[in-house]
């Protein structure tokens, strides 16, 4: 059994970052790197669905709250706490940045760049009154779940949606279950987009290619 991983890998990954697939596998080099090309696989498969929920939540709160301020840029009449205002504020600079001199910034391109923990921490228990109770409820369709039973479940979303885009593993999670509680928050936004998923995704596909994949059975695809 070979346990040192290809010296590409370990100069262009480093060693720090591939110890913990190569400790999982059993000090095995060539399980520990077919391990971390199936761990990029599975999580490229999530980009898709993960893509879908963003812009879906982010759209539909931006849609509910400028008809709530009667406004498209209500962010500058609802209450918003002092780190979502600073958010807003770094969102109009890059957004000046971002547009230049081609044209004058309009609210869509702050809304672009503002982020999924953005969206999500409007549905935190400090806006319950403000903005919960009075508009985003309406956001999510038949869905008999509590507000915090919503923001805790989105929450966990944006933390294994970060750790997929800051490359980190993801391998260890019980993917299953992030895929269904991404689709059935999805659905409470928008049920056709939910139902669509299965059939475009490669998530199903990516999970049962797991062990294959690690036992050098089938080719990796990322």
């Amino acid at each position: 059994m070979d346990t040192e991983l290809p010296r590409w890998m370990r100069r262009a990954l480093s060693e720090p970052r591939l110890a913990p697939y190569l400790r999982l596998s059993g000090g095995d080099a060539a399980q520990a790197e077919r391990l971390y090309y199936w761990n990029l696989e599975v999580a490229s498969a999530f980009y898709g669905p993960l893509h879908f929920l963003e812009i879906s939540l982010r759209n539909a709160f931006h849609r509910i709250l400028t008809a709530k301020f009667d406004r498209p840029d209500w962010w500058e009449a609802a209450p918003l706490a002092v780190h979502s205002e600073r958010q807003v504020c770094k969102a109009a600079e890059h957004t000046v940045t971002n547009v230049g001199s081609r044209r004058p910034t309009v609210p869509d391109d702050i809304v672009a760049e503002l982020n999924f923990g953005f969206w999500v921490s409007l549905i935190s228990r400090r806006y319950d009154r403000h903005l919960w109770v009075p508009a985003l409820h309406a956001a999510f369709h038949d869905c008999p779940e509590a507000r915090r039973d919503l923001h805790d479940g989105l929450l966990s979303l944006v933390l294994f949606r970060n750790r997929i885009m800051h490359h980190e593993p993801v391998h260890t999670r019980d993917l299953a279950a992030d895929y269904a509680k991404l689709c059935r928050m999805l659905g409470y936004l928008e049920p056709e987009a939910a139902g669509l998923l299965p059939q475009i995704d490669r998530v199903a596909e990516a999970l049962s290619r797991r062990a294959s994949v690690c036992a050098g059975l089938l080719t990796p695809r990322l």
